[in-house]
């Protein structure tokens, strides 16, 4: 396998477009059209799905980007230590999942830090799995992961075959998002009864360690309907809302503030009890390094403003 080869299939991932890729890299498009086929004919994969509107990632094309992403990395810091002079660069990478609070903190966080030379952010949403495998398996030094309390044992039980500490970021009960366009707006609490004949958004990958995801999604989902969104990607969804007012989702609490600026509002869900947990993950041998700790902060702040009640996490998350 080509190593210029995987640096060239990250650019046509990052630009969307090969000939955009190819100005970038100063290469001709065609000569970098065949080491893109090359590269897919090497590892019996496509990469790219092709098309008018450029290149896309398959499914297989993520899960290649993630490797190719730690493979260059590696490479970069090896040259580095032998480069002489070279300055060291600063390096924050999380998974998080989706939600608000979190993506307003990372966007103060590195806002922050525009200035700083030489520092790479690494900042991936995902759901819980891919988050756990990049702290377990890749280069990832920090994931946030949501689940609810029922499901504790769980994910204690795996934090310990893995060798991973965790810290409460937050507790929260649930709360509706809907559209200010939504039939229901003008109403202070919402019943399930209400909810008959509205179709509910929910993210398709919900996983809780040794529980099938069939069983694991039954339990998440609101309404015992056959209307029903799946979304894999966050920014699709203040589009759905918004465009089909007929629609909700069941998410964590957010700032009134953020939800305007998408024509959103929250709604209670009358008798929702169920308790659910964010919580910050990482090896039980790792550090928190001054990025880490800025981006606590950062976090932290976030949290408070959009929920009512939020459980600190420890101290010595804090601390470190």
């Amino acid at each position: 396998m080509n190593l210029l080869h995987i640096k060239y299939a990250v650019e046509v991932a990052r630009t969307g477009s090969i000939n955009r890729a190819a100005e970038k890299l100063v290469i001709g498009q065609p000569n970098l059209s065949r080491a893109i086929k090359e590269l897919e004919s090497t590892l019996n994969i496509k990469i790219f799905e092709r098309s008018a509107r450029g290149m896309t990632l398959t499914a297989e094309g993520e899960t290649f980007m993630l490797y190719a992403g730690n493979i260059l990395e590696q490479v970069e810091n090896l040259e580095g230590t032998f480069r002489k002079g070279a300055p060291s660069k600063k390096r924050f990478s999380i998974s998080v999942p989706h939600a608000h609070y979190i993506a307003n903190a990372f966007a103060n966080f590195s806002a922050a830090l525009a200035d700083e030379p030489d520092i790479e952010f690494f900042y991936r949403e995902t759901s819980s799995y891919p988050a756990i495998t990049g702290v377990t398996q890749e280069n990832y030094k920090l994931a946030i992961i949501r689940y609810a309390d029922v499901y504790e044992k769980h994910f204690q039980a795996m934090f310990d075959e893995k060798n991973l500490k965790a810290s409460d970021i937050a507790r929260f009960r649930r709360v509706m998002i809907i559209s200010r366009k939504n039939p229901l707006a003008k109403k202070s609490k919402i019943t399930l009864k209400e909810l008959e004949g509205y179709t509910e958004i929910a993210y398709a990958d919900p996983y809780v360690p040794q529980l099938q995801q069939s069983e694991v999604r039954k339990g998440e989902l609101t309404l015992d309907s056959h209307k029903r969104i799946f979304i894999n990607q966050r920014a699709s969804l203040c589009s759905l809302l918004n465009n089909n007012p007929c629609t909700f989702i069941m998410d964590s609490p957010d700032a009134a503030s953020e939800l305007e600026k998408y024509g959103l509002i929250m709604k209670e869900l009358e008798n929702e009890e169920r308790i659910y947990k964010d919580v910050l993950i990482c090896r039980k041998e790792y550090s928190f390094s001054k990025l880490d700790n800025m981006f606590l902060v950062e976090l932290y702040k976030s949290r408070d403003k959009s929920f009512k009640n939020p459980v600190s996490s420890e101290r010595s998350v804090d601390e470190q």
